[in-house]
């Protein structure tokens, strides 16, 4: 982007304000692609009748080269050199536009530069036309119809849903997707209404506008959430994309963030790892006994690095609020009054995040008397420092800003709360290296994951979070504190319960366990509570870790489906692609006609339960299905199943004209009233996940 995000700096108000730099693309360390005559390579794309040349740039981030894509080409009108202006700028038909430029350009700059990637990994809905792109190549090129390229470019296609705030997905009415992508779909054969029905929740509803991420979700076999809750939250936002599944069974699986832990450690801490972990905690980040060896560190040579870290955070402060105030003309600043501007060895707590109204930065200002009350015991100086943008348009988010600047003003918080302004990389390093405590008090469940607490978390600090996103994953009772834990219906109760929380627990917990000090000055009880929250964190959030995962529960489950359904050009996707529309056709027949237990429903503890269900298939046969025995503990309700698994049945051959006998068993490995139901899928060695046909028969 020409100007990047932007530069916040806040007016005499506390009201923030953002400037535009121009970025100048020759004097950054990005290098032009050069086609085969040496000049730099354009792509070329149809945008509303204009023809529009996109520019490639390539960064080298260590050994991953990363392309961007630049539409300020000089033969481009005006109009469209704006497109990678700026990165929220703009309305509804701007985005429509970067997102043409990000999909369908991207998609063609990485086939220009002679790159053949197995696996596309679609990084939320914004990159959705991508897979649109991909599906226009494979058609030109094996002359093959929609439906086929769409089943070889899905199978090898991943996309992660990376929020629940429904602002943060892209959504475009017909008007506009007539516009841009009329002639496009033209070109495939297709109409604008079979494009709108691909990005519907529900294609009967014509009044609806395409989602970007649900055509993300259509055209991709390999879907995921973020985190775990994350997953949880996500199954239920979709569910009308696949109404005939169960929400527990919606086809949208979870891999946890995690976060390069080299890229935000402090120097001091680094060192300190080198020393008593070795150098695999940089190449074996996900090593459990690597990082067992933190509980071997001295007490002393911890709390040394970490209170460094904490000076050094406050000198940073101190310089930047010098800065603020004297750019932001309120006033000749002091330097005396600005170095009584925070205590290096008060209990520093830190905030730091996009200012979005789900994220509550002004929860801890529920009840202004208590916060006062913390702040002012002298024995036990507490501190707090927040930093953070708004989007551009989020009033709401700005108001939050200003709520914090005008609180740091008031007798009583002047010098013991800040706000740190055009929070980036740097401010953001500063902050979780020298912080005592990370808060984190997002509104249940919106929060995806976050990472930033991980980062704090690497380098010494606690957690101090509700339990959303990540932390319900990594909380342990001994690495930090939890809050909530539970989803209210009512927000404004919500607020006021969390909030007395956060207080209870800064009051009998955080702060007395920090100033709890040995004969040596050093809190001894919080420096192991630091050593647990290492030891837990780091080994399992971290983006080693997270990679990993990718690879096997994803990337090598797309990039075989690349080569098999690519193979003799594109057959099997063809066979696939008849398959499909046979089932479709026939599942109504498909029925369970009954279920028995040929021994009976009483099992001693250790034996199993056998099972045996008699299944019409009608024109299906037994290997077009997969028979799932569903079991497990009995809910108080008495009609759902708690914490359920599944087994495969096993045909035993055709009994009569279109039925079939099944049989399974169940383990009964606990003591308990169990239940268990049968469940029918379709079955195609080439269909990545059997779900994701929404077609389910239920016994």
């Amino acid at each position: 982007y020409q100007k990047g995000y932007f530069k916040q700096y806040l007016n005499i108000d506390g009201w923030q304000q953002e400037s535009y730099l121009d970025n100048d693309f020759y004097n950054m360390p990005i290098t032009p692609v050069l086609d085969g005559r040496g000049d730099q390579a354009v792509v070329d794309l149809e945008i509303d009748g204009r023809s529009v040349k996109i520019r490639l740039w390539k960064l080298q981030v260590g050994r991953i080269p990363l392309y961007l894509l630049d539409s300020s080409h000089p033969a481009n009108a005006a109009q469209d050199r704006r497109i990678t202006a700026e990165l929220y700028g703009g309305d509804t038909d701007l985005r429509i536009r970067q997102e043409i430029v990000l999909g369908v350009g991207g998609a063609r700059a990485i086939h220009l530069m002679g790159l053949w990637p197995f696996v596309y990994h679609l990084n939320e809905g914004h990159a959705a036309f991508a897979a649109l792109e991909r599906i226009r190549q494979s058609m030109s090129t094996y002359r093959v119809p929609f439906d086929v390229a769409a089943e070889a470019v899905a199978g090898s296609t991943v996309f992660t849903t990376h929020t629940p705030v429904p602002a943060g997905i892209d959504l475009f009415p017909v008007e506009l997707v007539e516009r841009y992508f009329k002639r496009y779909m033209e070109s495939l054969g297709m109409t604008v209404q079979d494009l709108m029905d691909l990005g519907r929740e529900n294609p009967d509803d014509t009044t609806s506008p395409l989602s970007m991420a649900v055509l993300s979700l259509r055209l991709s076999r390999g879907v995921n959430a973020v985190s775990k809750l994350h997953s949880v939250v996500s199954r239920k936002m979709w569910r009308r994309v696949w109404p005939h599944v169960d929400e527990e069974d919606i086809p949208i699986g979870f891999v946890t963030n995690g976060v390069h832990i080299p890229s935000y450690v402090s120097k001091e801490m680094a060192d300190l790892f080198a020393r008593y972990l070795g150098d695999g905690w940089i190449e074996e980040p996900d090593n459990e006994k690597i990082w067992s060896r933190v509980y071997k560190i001295p007490h002393d040579e911890v709390w040394r690095v970490h209170e460094t870290r904490r000076e050094r955070l406050v000198a940073f402060c101190r310089r930047r609020l010098l800065d603020q105030k004297r750019i932001n003309g309120r006033f000749v600043p002091d330097k005396r009054v600005v170095r009584a501007y925070l205590n290096p060895e008060a209990l520093t707590i830190g905030f730091a995040r996009r200012f979005a109204p789900y994220k509550r930065a002004g929860l801890i200002f529920s009840d202004p008397d208590r916060l006062l009350s913390i702040v002012s015991d002298k024995r036990r100086p507490v501190q707090f420092i927040f930093a953070g943008k708004a989007h551009p348009r989020d009033h709401t988010g700005k108001e939050l800003i200003k709520k914090v600047v005008q609180q740091s003003r008031q007798e009583g918080f002047r010098r013991k709360l800040v706000f740190i302004e055009d929070y980036d990389l740097n401010v953001a390093r500063y902050l979780v290296q020298g912080v005592d405590v990370w808060l984190n008090n997002p509104r249940r469940p919106m929060e995806a994951c976050g990472t930033s607490g991980m980062k704090a978390a690497a380098n010494g600090a606690l957690n101090l979070s509700v339990l959303d996103g990540w932390w319900p994953e990594a909380y342990d009772g001994t690495n930090g504190w939890a809050v909530g834990g539970r989803d209210y219906e009512d927000p404004v109760y919500q607020d006021k319960v969390e909030a007395e929380e956060i207080y209870d627990l800064l009051e009998n917990e955080v702060i007395p366990l920090f100033f709890d000090r040995g004969p040596d000055g050093i809190p001894h009880h919080w420096i192991e509570m630091m050593k647990h929250s290492m030891a837990k964190v780091c080994v399992h959030f971290n983006s080693h870790r997270m990679i990993e995962e990718y690879m096997e529960d994803y990337y090598v489950t797309a990039g075989l489906a690349h080569q098999i359904l690519g193979e003799n050009r594109l057959a099997r996707a063809k066979e696939l692609r008849n398959w499909k529309h046979k089932v479709r056709s026939l599942w109504k027949d498909v029925k369970i006609l009954d279920v028995s237990l040929p021994a009976g429903d009483r099992v001693a503890l250790g034996e199993d339960l056998g099972v045996t269900a008699a299944i019409q298939l009608g024109h299906l046969s037994d290997v077009e299905v997969v028979v799932d025995l569903c079991y497990g503990p009995l809910g108080k309700d008495s009609e759902t199943i708690t914490k359920r698994d599944l087994t495969v049945m096993i045909s035993q051959g055709r009994q009569s004209d279109g039925v079939w006998k099944f049989t399974g068993t169940v383990p009964c490995q606990e003591t308990g009233v169990y239940a268990y139901r049968v469940r029918v899928l379709p079955f195609h060695p080439c269909l990545v996940n059997p779900l994701s046909l929404s077609l389910v028969a239920w016994g």
